[in-house]
């Protein structure tokens, strides 16, 4: 039986990690969960799951959370995540949070030597050299929840790093993919949020129509991996059914396969080094799909993966303002404030006018990425 603390718990890995938990009780407890703001969506699993402590984003939800169910312990903000994330009861951290506010739970997590499921990628982009640093120094595996990471992490199970001559990272293409960049022009919100392949939260499905998901996550397995950006390759594959793929100096590659549906690698990083069964997926069916597709990365369609690249090698606090400023823009876009192709201009001007750092402690990162969203904020105005 494993205890484990769930940082997002209602946003959609949130959800599909519960799902894995539902169907698996003799496996894993749920100690603590955090969430945001949104209340009715969260009273219904905290009564089903029985959390001793819950996390709420501020104050107002608290009180709302404690009229609600006025015995449950409730914890609030970042401080409440990091006690959670690092307490004694606690065997796996889950970090499905949205965004960057995830980073210094996860640093807690890694120093209190707690198996850390993975899905925050944005705590890697944003400050990678020390997440990295923190969990070599105590020991700690980052365990993948993303498809294209936790099927790379599969593929070299048993391998030797040395071996590797570069990861294939693949792409669905996202909601625009046969768009060419003027069509791209008139796009609506809703038209973003029609993704192809996966059922995901708002914020990473208008990620992967820019595809900066992609791009955030060539800079996550740079840092989990340790593997050179040059080395990383993304590859669109419009099935989504190689989640990604190794390829090895012999010029052997091996790919992990599956049908889309993330609650795989959720369970996978919750049991590793052992597997469960997974009845409520479907199986793979190679012979039903027939074909399989594959095509080169345009950096020139997709100026969000560019920047992705160009920032990673540039390092730093580089990286944390291509975090932070695509964060702010594609909020302002979900707001009905800006277009879809604002979000990649927003986040050009945003890198261009820092000053990068190649080093920054976590006090200059918070502080890089508290003032690249101020000034993305200013451009609207």
């Amino acid at each position: 039986m494993k205890t484990i603390a769930l940082l997002g718990a209602t946003g959609s890995i949130g959800l599909q990690t519960l799902d894995v938990i539902r169907n698996h009780p003799e496996a894993f407890r749920l100690y603590s969960m955090a969430f945001g703001r949104n209340v009715e969506k969260a009273v219904p699993f905290i009564k089903e799951f029985n959390p001793s402590v819950v996390v709420v984003q501020d104050e107002t939800a608290k009180e709302k959370l404690h009229q609600a169910m006025p015995h449950i312990d409730i914890l609030v903000g970042s401080s409440g995540m990091v006690a959670i994330s690092s307490a004694s009861e606690v065997d796996v951290v889950v970090n499905a949070v949205l965004g960057s506010i995830g980073l210094e739970a996860t640093l807690e997590a890694i120093r209190a030597k707690k198996q850390v499921a993975f899905a925050n990628k944005e705590t890697l982009v944003s400050a990678g050299h020390l997440v990295m640093a923190e969990a070599k120094k105590h020991g700690v595996n980052l365990l993948p929840v993303d498809s294209e990471h936790a099927a790379i992490f599969q593929c070299l199970n048993g391998e030797k790093l040395e071996d590797v001559n570069k990861l294939i990272i693949t792409a669905s293409g996202g909601s625009f993919r046969d768009y060419t960049r003027d069509e791209l022009k008139q796009v609506t919100l809703e038209d973003a949020l029609r993704h192809p392949n996966w059922s995901m939260g708002q914020k990473i499905t208008i990620d992967s129509a820019t595809m900066m998901n992609k791009g955030l996550e060539v800079i996550e397995a740079h840092w989990l991996f340790g593997i050179d950006y040059d080395d990383i390759e993304v590859v669109q594959h419009r099935e989504s059914i190689i989640h990604s793929m190794v390829e090895y100096k012999d010029y052997s590659v091996l790919a992990q396969l599956g049908t889309p549906d993330m609650r795989v690698p959720i369970q996978y990083a919750l049991t590793y080094p052992e597997r469960l069964d997974l009845a409520v997926s479907k199986r793979l069916n190679l012979v039903e799909i027939g074909k399989l597709h594959f095509e080169e990365m345009s950096l020139d369609r997709f100026p969000c993966l560019r920047m992705a690249y160009e920032a990673g090698k540039a390092g730093g606090t580089a990286t944390t303002v291509l975090n932070a400023a695509n964060e702010e823009a594609v909020a302002q876009f979900l707001a009905g404030k800006i277009d879809f192709l604002t979000i990649e201009d927003y986040v050009a001007r945003a890198l261009d006018a820092h000053d990068y750092e190649s080093f920054p402690s976590l006090e200059t990162i918070m502080e890089t990425d508290r003032l690249t969203r101020s000034q993305v904020r200013s451009y609207i105005q």
